[in-house]
């Protein structure tokens, strides 16, 4: 299989890259992996890859996908009739989209991976072993679809037995795992594993089982060429017992086929000179129009119009992991200071839901709560907020910070993950925000209020964070050019194994 396409723009390779997520902004969306799975694809074709995605066909994404059309059948197992390939383009870019059409396991209410009551779909692993099946298949080139890739690029534990399923084809491509998030894994048990009709060498320590469960993710780690996770400190913590979730030996003994390769953000998408959601765009030369901005966000949550409030943001899911209970806790002692305005978007775990909405019904002039997403308040949030906050008792790479670095919002955040990878207080280069270390609503407050008393007394040093976030290159330009080279290594590897194998 000739592993050479094209050169791309900048003399690297070329590459054929089929890149597998379950979900994709703007088709649809629970977490960062859209954003990542929107973006990077986009990236690598600018450098000259010929990239394209492939996921579940729900209904939101067959609404959006232009010039639609089916493909070819699949026939796989577990599906009741065959699987319709359809093809497309993104709604907004030039993006080859494949969708995986089984209305049986894709055309439902909810979101991917729930029902509407929040409650996990019980047929999740038929679900995702049937992505799986029509990606690896994909993947070795089905001849309608007149491409085969060199490269298939899985992530998270939706697309993890992709790699499994191809382990032993002759010719298969070489196969890149991303670890989004190591908490969700893909865990079933044993009478699941019998039930999807797995292989049983499956079965094994060195395969897909985990202390007598069957793991979806371990798929992609034990099987593909190359394993990464979002950020070199997350890469650095998940071999730790601490944030390795079981895996952390699984991690350690892979070795140099580990890596933390970071994030990056859609600077098309997030500009604060060009956002039409902003009441005020601005960029690194005018950044007081902000207030313009800080006004439609108090009006929007209904809080009192003030520009000399310090008006702090959240945006992200309500879970513990997120430390959003360390922002309900703080909040008493923060409101303490009558310039401070909270305002919060995000939804989660039922409990804390209903206890920032208790706040904000306690505080009605202080805390604004949105339970739910809406992308255009996302971005008037970075783009009106004195500062964001993302106490995060772990992180693997974080997006918000990033837009919050983009839009001069000074992040205030823990020092983990791939927060500590992208927000600097000053240690190593200039800096563009604050960090904390311990995950206590004390050290929280604390570092709030030695934001807020630069924010109040030294507008000079609080210009310099902005403008510092603002020169940072967070872009996915950056993050493809280092995903290329591990494309390189991936192939090499796969190359250097069908040589060992002939």
């Amino acid at each position: 299989m000739s592993m050479i396409r094209e050169r791309a723009t900048d003399g690297a390779m070329g590459f054929d890259v089929l890149f597998a997520s379950s979900e994709a902004l703007p088709l649809i969306k629970t977490g960062g992996l859209a954003d990542v799975a929107g973006s990077l694809p986009v990236a690598l074709r600018s450098l000259g890859h010929d990239a394209r995605l492939i996921l579940p066909a729900y209904p939101q994404a067959l609404k959006q996908v232009r010039e639609l059309r089916s493909v070819c059948e699949l026939r796989l197992p577990g599906a009741l009739s065959p699987v319709r390939v359809l093809s497309g383009f993104m709604p907004d870019r030039d993006l080859p989209v494949y969708l995986v059409d089984a209305p049986e396991h894709f055309c439902r209410e909810g979101n991917p991976y729930t029902d509407v009551s929040g409650r996990d779909w019980g047929d999740n692993a038929e679900r995702f072993l049937l992505f799986s099946s029509a990606v690896a298949t994909v993947a070795m080139g089905v001849p309608a679809l007149n491409w085969r890739p060199q490269l298939l690029h899985c992530n998270d534990w939706q697309t993890a037995l992709a790699p499994a399923l191809l382990r032993d084809q002759g010719e298969r491509p070489a196969v890149v795992f991303t670890i989004h998030n190591l908490a969700y894994q893909g865990l079933f048990d044993r009478a699941t594993f019998d039930r999807l009709k797995l292989p049983p060498a499956l079965w094994s320590v060195a395969g897909l089982e985990f202390h007598q469960r069957l793991s979806f993710i371990k798929g992609g780690i034990v099987f593909a060429d190359r394993v990464n996770t979002v950020s070199p400190t997350y890469a650095d913590e998940v071999r730790t017992s601490q944030f390795g979730c079981g895996l952390d030996g699984l991690l350690r003994q892979i070795g140099g086929r580990f890596q933390g390769i970071l994030n990056g953000i859609d600077y098309h998408t997030w500009n604060p000179a060009t956002d039409a959601a902003l009441t005020q765009p601005y960029d690194i030369d005018n950044v007081h129009f902000k207030a313009g901005n800080k006004l439609e966000v108090q009006r929007l949550f209904d809080l009192p119009h003030d520009e000399n409030a310090f008006v702090l943001g959240y945006i992200g899911r309500l879970v513990e992991q997120k430390g959003v209970d360390l922002i309900v806790e703080m909040l008493p002692l923060l409101l303490e200071d009558p310039s401070v305005q909270v305002v919060l978007q995000g939804s989660g775990e039922a409990s804390l839901e209903l206890m920032l909405k208790r706040v904000a019904e306690s505080h009605r002039d202080r805390v604004g709560v949105y339970v739910g997403y809406d992308e255009g308040r996302a971005h008037l949030i970075e783009g009106g907020c004195d500062a964001f906050l993302m106490p995060s008792r772990f992180e693997p790479c974080g997006l918000n910070q990033m837009y919050s670095l983009r839009y001069g919002c000074v992040p205030i955040v823990r020092r983990t993950g791939g927060l500590a990878d992208t927000v600097s207080d000053g240690r190593q280069g200039p800096a563009t925000g604050f960090l904390f270390d311990e995950p206590s609503a004390e050290a929280l407050c604390a570092k709030v209020r030695e934001a807020i008393a630069v924010w109040r007394h030294d507008q000079n040093a609080w210009r310099a964070l902005m403008r510092a976030g603002m020169e940072q290159d967070l872009s996915w330009q950056a993050s493809a050019r280092q995903y290329q080279g591990y494309y390189a290594e991936a192939l090499e590897a796969r190359q250097d194994m069908e040589r060992a194998l002939a």
